[in-house]
């Protein structure tokens, strides 16, 4: 994974082209790493802590919050 390109995504596209893969390694039961693979080989480095962003919930209430 030394070759990766490490990069921290802020927002996602909707749309991957075909033959992109989720790859998900584990080690004792743990999520250890977390990463998109592209076709031409490119990775992005995903968060591994499920905690690290907010959740739907949680943000569709601080939009109706923002709004009154």
């Amino acid at each position: 994974m030394s070759s990766a390109a490490r990069s921290s995504a802020v927002r996602l596209p909707s749309r991957f082209p075909v033959g992109t893969r989720f790859v998900i390694e584990g080690r004792g039961g743990h999520i250890h790493l977390r990463y998109l693979e592209f076709p031409d080989g490119r990775q992005v480095v995903l968060p591994t802590d499920a905690g690290s962003r907010p959740s739907s919930r949680r943000q569709r209430s601080r939009r109706s919050v923002a709004r009154k």
